[in-house]
C-alpha cells in the first residue's frame, strides 16, 4: 500500500508562524487542517489568518476555546462550554464540516480526552472527532522533529501527523519536511484515516470508551 500522510496543525493561529506555514503549504500545493484554539482565533490577526487558511482550501477545526485542561478532566458544563464557545468563534468561516480535536496534553490518547457531556455535544452538533497517530513532538524538539516524522511516515501506511503552528521555531523546518515527503513520493492527503475518526458527522462509528472519562458510550 502506498504511504500516505495527512498534515494537521494545532494550537494556533499565531502571527508570523501560521502565515509561514500557509506559505509553505501553498508552495508545495498541500491542503491541511488547522485545529485552532478559539481564544486565539477571535483576535484580529488570528481571525484574518483563519480567513486566509479557509480561502486557500484548508479545513479549520475546533480545538477547544482555552486549551488549558483536557475535557475529560472538566465538569460537564465546562467541557461543553469549551466546545461551544470555540464554535461560536469559528462559525463565521463557513466550513463544510464541523471538525473537533480534543486536547491530549502532549499527544496522549486516553480517558482524559472527552467528558461524556462533550461526546453528547459532538453527536448533537454533527461533529467529526479527529484524533491522531503521529506526534513527532515538534513543540519540545524544534530541530529534531523532522527526523521522527519522516521515520513514522516511512513505516506507517497512513500517518495523521500533529504539528503545531506556535512560536517554538519548529515550523522553520516545515519546508524541508514537505520537500522530503515529495522526494520520497509520499502521498499527502487532506482527508483523515478512518481509524482516527471515531465520531463522524455526529455518529459514533468506532468504540470510543477508551477516550471518554467516567462512563462508556455505545457505538452505533
Amino acid at each position: 500500500m502506498p504511504r500516505t500522510v495527512t498534515l494537521t496543525f494545532d494550537n494556533g493561529p499565531t502571527a508570523d508562524v501560521t502565515s509561514h506555514v500557509l506559505d509553505c503549504l501553498a508552495k508545495h500545493r498541500i491542503k491541511s487542517t488547522f485545529f485552532v484554539i478559539g481564544k486565539q482565533a477571535e483576535t484580529g490577526d488570528g481571525g484574518a489568518l483563519m480567513q486566509r487558511a479557509s480561502a486557500e482550501g484548508h479545513w479549520i477545526g475546533n480545538h477547544t476555546y482555552s486549551h488549558t485542561t483536557p475535557l475529560g478532566e472538566l465538569e460537564a458544563a465546562a467541557a461543553v462550554w469549551e466546545i461551544e464557545r470555540a464554535e461560536q468563534v469559528l462559525s463565521r468561516l463557513n466550513q463544510p464540516r464541523r471538525l473537533f480535536r480534543p486536547y491530549g496534553r502532549g499527544g496522549r490518547i486516553g480517558h482524559h480526552l472527552l467528558h461524556p457531556a462533550a461526546v453528547a455535544t459532538l453527536l448533537a452538533g454533527n461533529y467529526t472527532c479527529v484524533l491522531w497517530n503521529s506526534v513527532p513532538g515538534d513543540w519540545r524538539d524544534p530541530d529534531g522533529w523532522v527526523h521522527r516524522a519522516l521515520e513514522e511516515a516511512r513505516t506507517a501506511d497512513w500517518s495523521l501527523i500533529v504539528l503545531h503552528d506556535v512560536p517554538s521555531g519548529a515550523m522553520l523546518h516545515l519546508g524541508r519536511f514537505l520537500a522530503q515527503l515529495r522526494e520520497e513520493d509520499v502521498e499527502i492527503r487532506q482527508e483523515f484515516p478512518a481509524r482516527c475518526t471515531p465520531i463522524v458527522d455526529g455518529r459514533v462509528v468506532q468504540p470510543i470508551e477508551q477516550y471518554v472519562a467516567n462512563a462508556p458510550v455505545e457505538s452505533s
